[in-house]
């Protein structure tokens, strides 16, 4: 396993823009003022040729003066017991702090090696009033800026040969399915996400907009590998004033570029509103797999045909992820939780289907067959052949005449073809319609619709040379 660093400090010291410095990334969110950061937040590093694990965590308060404060110390208790070197960040620019004292206190009782580095030093006259640092009984402090990237190199080669050896195991890798959760403000992200990985490990409030970063959480069931990426509730573009929210969306939104599903959910006791069709949207335009979770449905009052009224209402108002499947849960108590994952990996082995190119021009030529195509100005519209150019999502190309001239109801027919006969009743399908004609315009993943290209070429070709040399043995014998 990595070697693991937390990074420890009192709010708005520059934990943040120091994870970000070190992982050459804008993984967590950073802002001007304090308290941004609420969950741990974990990233992979490397310097000189070592990978480490690094954490950023909330800001230590030992009073409860922040409405977060005592959940922000029990996620910073928790990555300072999982890490192997802690580092201790301290402003240079606003001085030493009470809770500095307290936090040290704390570290020395670890019993772990601590790193002490004073962020924001930016100019020799700041190096030469830290005497105060001083009073804290440490010997030595890493003068760093996080923001300018000035010490920190040096404070990295002496950090990476303090970590113990790395045992190098199985990483993630092309099997990991990789889960984003997404939805409106308080729906219970963060509370499935505990759920689905068996401890309390994310910040959980009644108060609307906890999660600001995307929290991702690896965990293993039944063999396979999950990543789960926790996200900050998506409001509508009207009501997001603060620039820390927009920046939250947008991580939001980013995990569903980069996941394979999706998991929508849905206040069951609000109902399902205008925003939550508009965020299964945005996860059917960036064609991941997607799951339906209606949760809270233990504050529901039920009947015998609760399910069925909330179904038909989903799939009236979300039509265009018809094939995305629907549940019923609880993440507070648990109800039907343990489905999820179950329903995940079904998802997600349609999501990476491939299939044999004969087997799908089959398909293809006898639904034109049973339902031939609109004519187009006096010409009826030719299938050639298809491929299948992509996975996650299945993707795949038609070679036809007039590639302009498939109507998107014919479109959409050919679709629901291959939904039954490959089959594939739960992913997103793509298709595409290319002209037969002069040089292909390629996109994705397209080394078989290019190799395909070129045996029909090469063949083409051979018949072309085949036919002009019987055509000059005719001429040769009925010249004679």
């Amino acid at each position: 396993m990595k070697p693991v660093v937390a990074l420890l400090g009192r709010p708005n010291v520059g934990k943040s823009t120091f994870f970000n410095r070190i992982t050459r990334s804008r993984q967590a969110i950073v802002d001007d003022f304090p308290g941004v950061t609420r969950d741990r937040h974990y990233a992979d590093a490397n310097w000189n040729d070592v990978d480490f694990t690094i954490i950023d965590t909330g800001g230590f308060l030992s009073t409860d003066d922040d409405y977060f404060a005592s959940q922000i110390k029990e996620q910073l208790t928790a990555a300072a017991n999982q890490a192997d070197v802690l580092v201790f960040i301290l402003d240079g620019r606003a001085g030493l702090s009470p809770y500095d004292r307290e936090l040290a206190d704390f570290l020395r009782r670890m019993a772990k090696p601590v790193f002490y580095v004073i962020n924001k030093i930016e100019n020799y006259r700041q190096r030469d009033e830290l005497s105060d640092f001083y009073s804290l009984g440490i010997d030595s402090f890493y003068k760093v800026s996080a923001e300018h990237g000035s010490g920190v190199g040096d404070f990295l080669d002496d950090l990476v040969e303090a970590l113990p050896v790395y045992d190098e195991e199985d990483e993630e890798d092309d099997t990991t399915i990789r889960i984003a959760i997404v939805g409106r403000p308080n729906v219970g992200k963060s509370s499935l996400a505990n759920r689905l990985f068996g401890e309390q490990r994310l910040v959980v409030n009644a108060k609307a907009g906890t999660t600001r970063d995307a929290i991702e959480l690896s965990l293993e069931r039944k063999g396979k590998k999950f990543v789960l990426v926790d996200t900050a509730g998506i409001r509508r573009k009207g009501k997001v004033t603060r620039k820390i929210e927009k920046f939250s969306i947008l991580k939001a939104l980013s995990s569903m570029d980069s996941c394979d599903v999706a998991l929508i959910l849905i206040d069951a006791d609000e109902g399902i509103t205008d925003q939550d069709i508009t965020i299964a949207g945005y996860a059917e335009d960036r064609g991941c797999g997607a799951i339906f979770l209606l949760n809270k449905w233990d504050l529901l009052k039920k009947d015998r045909k609760s399910v069925k009224r909330y179904m038909e209402d989903l799939r009236y108002k979300a039509k265009f992820l018809s094939y995305a499947p629907a549940m019923t849960i609880s993440a507070l108590t648990g109800q039907r939780c343990h489905k999820i994952l179950d329903e995940v990996v079904k998802v997600h082995k349609e999501y990476c289907h491939r299939i044999n190119t004969g087997v799908l021009n089959r398909i293809i030529e006898d639904a034109v067959f049973r339902e031939e195509p609109s004519m187009h100005k006096g010409r009826r519209l030719k299938f050639f052949y298809s491929a299948q150019v992509a996975s996650k999502p299945p993707t795949f190309v038609c070679f036809v005449n007039f590639h302009k001239a498939v109507h998107f109801s014919y479109k959409r027919y050919l679709i629901n073809q291959l939904r039954q006969m490959i089959p594939l009743e739960k992913t997103p399908i793509k298709l595409y319609f290319r002209e037969k004609t002069g040089r292909l315009d390629f996109s994705g993943n397209s080394k078989e619709t290019e190799r395909i290209y070129q045996k029909k070429k090469h063949h083409m070709t051979k018949k072309k040379k085949l036919r002009k040399e019987q055509s000059l043995r005719k001429r040769k014998r009925d010249s004679q």
